[in-house]
């Protein structure tokens, strides 16, 4: 009797261990891949179809054999021990089939070649270990009903609901634990060893602590089981695909709430298994020991549809469920994340509990009719990889959410048979389901400002975009309800974005802008009548709606080519050389966004680079603590050793910091920039976003090689195995730590720049010098900006800033965005106070009297003031 208890409690220790590296291998494996295969819909997608088939692949082609094995402890430690070596082997050999698969795919392939590309070469990529992980679920199976036969117990001795909660609990700590503590300190590799490490345990341990005798296996006659078995097996394959789809659905959704981080999908995941392994448990507990009948099937099935109806209802309250439990929670990180793993267990929660009973029930149905476990979760895990591509790709676009979420519900309850709608259980939640598709507004999130209106609203694959205008006009771009991709307010900021980078080299003739956003930056670029521009962009929603912004399609200009794709790969796959790439301000916190950060990345846009070329990496500091940026620059170093650092605007709000690096690590000639500025299109617009000199462009930088070596440094580098960024980024997201414009003046506080260190030795020895009182001049107005209150009287807004300006323009009279804001002040003034603004302008004439502006300025008031009666 002992050695029975002790092999009982083995198997569910070794589920849970099985369960803990499998999903451990899925968290790993799908970072892994998005790296080559990219963030669009399909490699999205990918991972998880091809895990779903190589688990469907191993159960149909393995369980049969495993349920007529004599011997189904070797099967088990056989298959362990097939994971823990083609995993292994992946950890090797990942990288290159990678960037033979990023080249295979090209650069804009076809929606067919790239699906054909992302699903088939992963899929084969993981099947040996997929497979074998498909065959270790019936093993245990096979290995439990002979002990319980050992016994002679009862039905819930052989039942696979306490085997499938026990590796279901084991899936969640997988995936907790990878995310929240094992990446973020030992990388992807490690993480994978660790997963590694526990399939030989569980192997080794089979091996031992089972017996190797041989048993007869049951027999049913093949034709009994097609008879009886169609049924269930039917139910258990839609079940997998509503399973998965009601997944796919609600993380669809709640992206537009949480914050769509690592965490958040991690979270989202652990309650969804969570909530799977409880119903299992439960259903071992209390149902598994009680004669089977069908009437239990059609009562699960009714509850389960009620119960998806019940999660969908919640989502349109989690914006006000999220926002009272950060109430009650508090500050900080902690209840920032519990905050989200509330509306994680809302939507999840009684959903998942009936799909782990409901699963557990149909396997043990299939078995009584003659099914074999193999073929039963076969056909529920064939289903559940043909979901992502049914629900993500063809329902959100097709239907929208909450449509798309009635049918999965409706589907639940089409699944009970006929008789069974006479019970409450069934007709009540179809009748709140055609309700819900009829009555319920659309599924959308979308915050609108007192007095504006929705432009326009994209349901895509990957995310919901929406313009919306403010009451003063003002349009802003949305992704998933965020305001992190621009306005039509910041044109200036957004242009210079473009113009920056591109007047630092002495003719490009070729410039690739990674992400688009609202189309500003690299249609600003795009006016320049000599340069053709490629702009990359991974959401062809985001695509469409920036012509909201810049007034036409890209197709309007033939110089301007806009591709939908993921940046990182098309510059791996791409063979096209540049003289200028621009790098969008990614936020690091959102899904996908720290691969853009790595070095490797970083090196790959390097060999892009034609000799002399500039490559130019935005970073939104709103969204970065230091500690982050410091990991993004020494990433930056190891690609580009001989870097500055520069600043794209003096906003103290949402200051955009820039890394630039060239790729013969040259400095910077000033007369080959005054001619590019001489030969630049359009000056005057050029001059309109405060780059009419070269000193407005040398200017902007903020730091020299040797500063940001000192700022780095003690700071591990962000690389594609240990992804430390995207792990790290979202602590300012969730919870920040600081304000912007404190994380700007710690930032200006900790470099320096000589400018030696930045350009070339000019003809003009008075150039140097000048220069660096530019730097300090601009230091000293973003700090005098720190106190002014905003007001509609401009006495008051100069009152506050006269002094400040002026003492800016004493350091460095070359300074003009202190001296503009006067003169305007001073132009404004003159309409109420005469004297106050010839006062005004005088000083300025004095400071810059090689500026005929403000002389000018005084002579017409003269004049003006001649002419008046008195």
């Amino acid at each position: 009797m002992w050695r029975k208890t002790l092999r009982k409690r083995a198997s569910l220790m070794l589920m849970v261990a099985s369960g803990f590296a499998g999903l451990g291998y899925q968290i790993v494996w799908s970072q892994q891949c998005a790296l080559w295969l990219g963030h669009e819909s399909a490699a999205v997608l990918a991972v998880v179809t091809a895990f779903f088939g190589g688990l469907a692949v191993g159960a149909f082609g393995l369980g049969a054999r495993v349920a007529r094995s004599a011997r189904p402890a070797r099967w088990y430690a056989g298959c362990e021990l097939a994971i823990a070596l083609w995993s292994l082997l992946l950890v090797a050999a990942m990288p290159p089939f990678g960037a033979w698969a990023s080249r295979l795919t090209g650069v804009q392939p076809s929606p067919a070649w790239q699906w054909s590309v992302a699903f088939l070469g992963t899929f084969l990529l993981f099947l040996p270990a997929t497979a074998a992980m498909g065959a270790t679920l019936p093993a245990m199976e096979r290995l439990l009903a002979r002990a319980a036969g050992e016994g002679h117990e009862g039905r819930d001795e052989t039942s696979i609901a306490a085997p499938y909660a026990a590796n279901t609990f084991g899936a969640v700590a997988g995936v907790l634990a990878s995310a929240f503590w094992l990446i973020p300190i030992i990388g992807l590799a490690r993480t994978a060893g660790i997963s590694i490490a526990l399939n030989l345990l569980c192997g080794v341990v089979a091996w031992v602590v089972f017996p190797d005798e041989a048993a007869a296996a049951p027999h049913v006659p093949a034709a009994q089981r097609s008879a009886r078995g169609t049924p269930v097996l039917v139910r258990l394959a839609l079940t997998g695909c509503l399973g998965i789809g009601f997944e796919v659905l609600v993380v669809r959704v709640l992206s537009q709430v949480t914050e769509d981080t690592v965490y958040t999908f991690a979270l989202l995941l652990a309650v969804y298994l969570v909530g799977s392994a409880a119903g299992a448990a439960g259903y071992h507990r209390w149902l598994a020991a009680r004669p089977h009948d069908g009437a239990r099937t059609h009562r699960l099935l009714g509850a389960l549809g009620g119960a998806c109806l019940l999660g969908a209802l919640s989502l349109w309250a989690a914006g006000g469920l999220k926002t009272l439990a950060l109430r009650a929670l508090g500050g900080g990180l902690f209840a920032a994340v519990a905050a989200e793993a509330v509306l994680a267990i809302t939507a999840f929660g009684p959903a998942t509990i009936v799909m782990g009973a409901l699963f557990s029930n149909l396997a043990d149905e299939a078995r009584a009719r003659g099914v074999g476990f193999g073929r039963a979760l076969g056909v529920n895990t064939l289903g559940a990889a043909a979901a992502p591509a049914l629900w993500g790709v063809v329902a959100i676009p097709l239907l929208g959410p909450k449509i798309a979420l009635a049918l999965l519900s409706a589907g639940y309850l089409a699944l009970a048979a006929p008789r069974a709608w006479r019970k409450p259980i069934v007709w009540m939640p179809a009748a709140a389901t055609a309700a819900l598709a009829l009555l319920a507004p659309p599924l959308a999130f979308v915050d609108i400002p007192e007095g504006g209106h929705v432009v326009s609203y994209r349901e895509g694959v990957m995310a919901a975009v929406s313009v919306v205008e403010d009451a003063g006009g003002v349009a802003r771009l949305r992704i998933n309800n965020r305001q992190q991709e621009g306005s039509s307010a910041t044109f200036r900021f957004d242009a210079r974005q473009a113009w920056l980078p591109l007047l630092l080299h002495p003719a490009p003739a070729r410039a690739l802008f990674l992400g688009l956003g609202t189309g500003v930056t690299a249609r600003a670029a795009a006016e320049d009548p000599a340069l053709y521009v490629d702009a990359v962009e991974l959401l062809p929603e985001v695509i469409e709606a920036s012509a909201t912004f810049v007034g036409d399609s890209p197709a309007a200009n033939p110089r301007f080519n806009v591709v939908a794709a993921d940046a990182r790969r098309y510059v791996r796959a791409s063979a096209q050389r540049y003289d200028v790439i621009v790098s969008d301000n990614f936020h690091p916190a959102r899904s996908g966004s720290g691969a853009l950060y790595t070095i490797e990345h970083f090196e790959a846009v390097r060999r892009r680079l034609n000799t002399g070329g500039v490559f130019c990496q935005w970073l939104p500091l709103h969204q970065l603590d230091l500690q982050t940026l410091r990991h993004i620059v020494q990433s930056f170093l190891a690609a580009y050793p001989q870097s500055w650092a520069l600043v794209a605007n003096n906003s103290l709000e949402t200051p955009t910091v820039g890394l630039v690096g060239r790729a013969d690590a040259s400095r910077f000639d000033t007369t080959a920039i005054r001619e590019r500025l001489a030969r630049a299109p359009l000056p005057q617009s050029i001059a309109g976003i405060g780059l009419e000199d070269e000193f407005a462009v040398l200017g902007s930088f903020v730091a020299g090689p040797a500063a940001l070596q000192r700022f780095a440094s003690g700071a591990a580098a962000n690389t594609d195995d240990r992804p430390i960024v995207a792990y790290r980024a979202p602590r300012v997201t969730y919870a920040p730590d600081s304000l912007p414009r404190d994380r700007l003046f710690a930032l200006l506080r900790a470099l320096s720049i000589a400018p030696a260190e930045l350009i070339q030795p000019p003809a003009d020895p008075t150039w140097p010098p000048r220069l660096a009182a530019y730097w300090l001049a601009r230091d000293r107005f973003i700090a005098s900006g720190r106190d002014v209150q905003p007001s509609p009287r401009v006495q008051d807004i100069l009152a506050q800033v006269r002094e400040p300006l002026l003492a800016v323009l004493r350091i460095s009279p070359d300074f003009r965005p202190a001296y503009d804001p006067l003169f305007a002040m001073a132009t404004a003034l003159a309409r109420s106070d005469l004297t106050g603004a010839r006062r005004l302008l005088t000083e300025l004439s004095e400071i810059q009297p090689a500026r005929a502006e403000a002389q000018r300025a005084i002579s017409e008031l003269e004049t003006h003031a001649a002419s008046t009666p008195r």
